[in-house]
């Protein structure tokens, strides 16, 4: 093959690809041009996706056609805004220490301490769970065990992985998830705190409680407490990667094409409200992130909501030091 024609052809390969499949673009450190894992685009039109381990993610003009302009975002990082382009195949991100708010530094702990256990709340009634969606956070406080130094060395995440209600070999699935910390504020999720991240996946086989072994993290409480949340990443692919799949469904109404969000699996049990409401939520695309305790106020249509269904009952393990 003559090298012009050869080039052309090649070409013609390369912009076939990026129509059918998307372009693929990298999130980057503008100081070290080292990979962002996961960072978070938004569409800016309540829409939205994750980058997959390698900081890239793909962008598909065609799947998104009213959609020019990125909202690229990460734990450390100032937000950037970016017109989408054919040519955009990098976006380098400024670190920005004064997002992460006080750091909290805890030394290695010495003496002798004891292993307490904060049981998870859960049931099975499928029409009392949390169908979380790509853009969902669930957040819950925890507070030092009976005020003394505490590590969270464990937590028990209830869930409903359907499996009594599905057909055999249907129904599979693999979630990928992020744990994010928050100071407390006044008794909201304030400013993230920068543990180190923690990524996993839950799939079909799991039900009822998973556990998930963080002391590794060396996640402190701090005397105020500290909030733990739950955010979807996404489905992961069969090598375990995050697959970048479309966010939302386009549903015809007599207002014109509506989009709805796409729900991930399992499903997240609600137990009934205490009185202290610990559990926030928000939409990682809508809103501005606000945090928004789980009430009448967030949805008053909300069945969950209706029936008293207000929290999720998180549970922990915590390394409690006696002096």
């Amino acid at each position: 093959m003559r090298p012009f024609i050869q080039f052309y052809y090649i070409a013609a390969i390369t912009l076939l690809a990026n129509y059918g499949y998307g372009q693929k673009i990298s999130v980057l450190d503008s100081l070290n041009m080292e990979q962002i894992p996961f960072a978070t685009i938004s569409f800016g039109d309540g829409l939205g996706t994750f980058a997959d381990d390698d900081g890239s993610f793909i962008f598909n003009k065609k799947r998104y056609p009213d959609i020019d302009t990125l909202y690229v975002s990460a734990m450390g990082y100032a937000e950037k805004k970016v017109i989408f382009s054919d040519a955009l195949v990098q976006v380098l991100l400024r670190p920005e220490v004064s997002q992460l708010g006080e750091v909290i530094v805890s030394a290695p702990k010495e003496g002798k301490f004891k292993f307490k256990k904060q049981k998870a709340e859960t049931h099975t009634d499928l029409f009392a769970c949390w169908l979380p969606t790509v853009e969902s956070e669930i957040a819950v406080l925890f507070k030092r065990y009976e005020n003394r130094a505490t590590q969270i060395s464990k937590l028990y995440l209830p869930i409903n992985a359907e499996r009594e209600y599905k057909s055999k070999g249907k129904g599979n699935f693999a979630t990928i998830f992020r744990i994010n910390y928050y100071e407390n504020k006044g008794g909201r999720p304030g400013a993230p705190i920068p543990y180190e991240e923690t990524i996993f996946s839950m799939d079909q086989k799991e039900d009822k409680v998973f556990e998930l072994d963080i002391l590794s993290k060396s996640v402190f409480i701090p005397e105020d407490g500290i909030f733990v949340s739950l955010q979807v990443l996404g489905y992961a692919k069969k090598d375990g990667r995050l697959a970048q799949t479309k966010q939302y469904r386009e549903i015809k109404t007599p207002r014109g094409i509506q989009k709805i969000s796409t729900s991930f699996r399992p499903l997240l049990p609600f137990i009934k409200g205490a009185s202290h409401k610990n559990t926030y939520v928000r939409r990682i695309f809508l809103n501005n992130k606000k945090w928004q305790v789980f009430d009448k106020r967030y949805n008053k249509n909300s069945k969950l909501i209706q029936n008293g269904n207000r929290n999720y009952g998180l549970g922990a393990e915590f390394k409690v030091w006696e002096d």
